[in-house]
């Protein structure tokens, strides 16, 4: 399978990682500048990227595009790689797709962090091997790769 991610930062590396250990190609494709400790880990891991825009003829070359959360539904290169017919789905739900841990998701407008942060200690505290990823630091992807 071939990904194409769009977004170098946290969700995009992560997903990058997780695409390598399930042995798929990929492309990491960012419209500006990754971060040096990003870009560095891509390195480090022989993942092809790009900075500063995002080329159409090699993310459509793609089985699957990977979008990082910060990226909306309505930008323009996610509309002409679905127009292309390449399915377009966020970080968390290719993360979801190869996860078989359980999972307590937290959402809402207020208090999830503290939540979240409160949840992981009292499972830590109880024993369970519990981690703690999204928006909160690490990538779920990463956390899972």
């Amino acid at each position: 399978m071939h990904v194409g991610i769009l977004g170098g930062g946290e969700s995009g590396v992560g997903a990058a990682l997780l695409a390598k250990k399930l042995k798929h190609e990929m492309f990491v494709s960012d419209s500006g500048k990754i971060r040096e400790d990003y870009r560095s880990e891509l390195e480090k891991n022989n993942v092809p990227f790009e900075e500063s825009g995002h080329t159409i003829e090699r993310l459509n070359q793609m089985d699957l595009i990977v979008k990082s959360p910060g990226i909306p539904d309505g930008n323009p290169t996610v509309g002409a790689l679905r127009q292309l017919g390449i399915p377009v789905i966020s970080e968390l739900e290719y993360a979801f797709g190869h996860c078989s841990g359980r999972i307590l998701a937290i959402t809402g407008s207020n208090g999830k962090t503290t939540t979240t942060t409160l949840c992981h200690h009292i499972l830590k505290e109880c024993g369970v091997d519990a981690a703690l990823c999204g928006n909160i630091g690490r990538s779920f992807a990463r956390t899972i790769s």
